[in-house]
């Protein structure tokens, strides 16, 4: 099952795909992001991965545009502890090296601690890695 967000304009931001094979749910974050979106967002595939009994999320995003630093506290307060009591434990996030989106990334990793999450610059590794941790 793949579920799209759009902004009010019709933009897709994110697309939310259950993957059954691996046992994940797959997250694909686009554009530029708001705070709205982002909550929007998040809470979305939270509930994704909760109805699916799932425990791990690969979270690309490689086609995000500028920094999402201004929604660093309720990701790392707020999301993170309500993901992991969903069940989230194994978070894979893909990023592009050097760019602010990957800035934000390393930040979130540094303060995380609801769950163990590894940042990786593709998606084959994070793929590698969620496979190895989520069998």
């Amino acid at each position: 099952m793949t579920q799209d967000l759009t902004t009010p304009t019709g933009r897709v931001y994110l697309t939310i795909e259950s993957d059954t094979e691996n046992r994940w749910i797959l997250v694909n974050w686009m554009g530029y992001l708001t705070a709205d979106s982002i909550k929007a967002g998040a809470q979305a595939y939270t509930a994704a991965l909760a109805q699916s009994g799932f425990s791990c999320v690969l979270n690309d995003t490689r086609s995000v545009r500028g920094p999402w630093d201004h929604s660093m506290d309720w990701v790392i307060n707020e999301w993170a502890p309500s993901a992991a009591g969903a069940g989230l434990r194994f978070f894979a996030m893909v990023t592009t090296p050097e760019t602010l989106a990957q800035e934000s990334a390393s930040t979130f990793y540094s303060q995380l601690t609801a769950f163990q999450a590894q940042v990786f610059d593709n998606r084959q590794a994070a793929q590698q890695w969620l496979r190895s941790v989520c069998a």
